[in-house]
């Protein structure tokens, strides 16, 4: 059976920078199926990477590896990290964008070294791609590196529910639909609040008008306020930290 590498970056496809990092992958082991998440993510947006490693890291195979170079930090004493979670590997910089799968029980890492000849400003193509390819063609994860003891964790900050009755949470990202996904769970029909506006929470967006406001709860089981046709950050000034209130009926 073909090895899955995914590949999640901000690089953008226009530079060559992730073709780079699939030569390396190819050439180290061939046989492999790679699979691009994404690399449009936000240039040097961790948290947006996190979050979208969350929704996709254990949805693939076990034996899958996944490449994520978000890497604000490329060539500082931040950490190179390799990590085994679920049966799965995740391979990046140690700056909380692996935090998905290092917070399940069980999860290792290992420090990867950066060879001498590496290049300081692209560690994924010298650092991140050899090991993905390595842990790709059955290479342990144990012989990669040194155990890391102390990896960063970023973790989604927890809604907080008010003697009222009243959610009070935040928007912790923005989707390319213009949505704000917040983290609150488990609100259905009630009303959403951003400073004095409020908005109904439905159950698709389809609940509403064109060009109405609506909350509901999205794919990751998180409230979300949309705008439907339309773009609910632009419409309502959302973007990320903005406080929200919610309410079920």
């Amino acid at each position: 059976m073909r090895s899955i590498v995914t590949l999640l970056t901000d690089f953008g496809t226009a530079d060559g920078y992730v073709a780079e990092m699939k030569g390396v992958l190819v050439s180290t082991a061939r046989d492999l199926e790679l699979v691009d998440v994404s690399h449009d993510i936000p240039p040097h947006d961790v948290e947006s990477a996190r979050l979208a490693v969350a929704r996709y890291w254990r949805r693939f195979p076990e034996r899958t590896v996944h490449l994520v170079v978000v890497d604000p930090g490329v060539g500082s004493a931040r950490a190179a990290l390799a990590v085994e979670s679920e049966g799965r590997f995740l391979v990046g910089p140690d700056n909380g964008v692996l935090s998905p799968a290092l917070l399940i029980r069980g999860a290792r890492a290992v420090s990867l070294p950066v060879p001498g000849d590496a290049s300081p400003t692209f560690h994924g193509r010298d650092v991140f791609a050899p090991a993905a390819a390595a842990l790709a063609r059955g290479t342990p994860l144990d012989s990669l590196g040194q155990p890391a003891e102390t990896p960063v964790m970023r973790r989604t900050p927890e809604a907080v529910r008010d003697p009222g009755g009243w959610v009070r949470g935040e928007v912790i990202v923005v989707d390319r639909f213009g949505n704000a996904v917040t983290n609150i769970l488990g609100v259905r029909d009630g009303e959403v609040r951003i400073g004095v506006t409020t908005v109904p929470v439905k159950r698709v967006y389809a609940d509403v008008a064109a060009g109405e406001a609506v909350a509901l709860v999205g794919s990751s089981g998180l409230l979300e306020i949309a705008v439907r046709d339309g773009s609910a950050a632009r419409t309502l000034g959302l973007v990320r930290g903005t406080q929200v209130r919610a309410r079920g009926a």
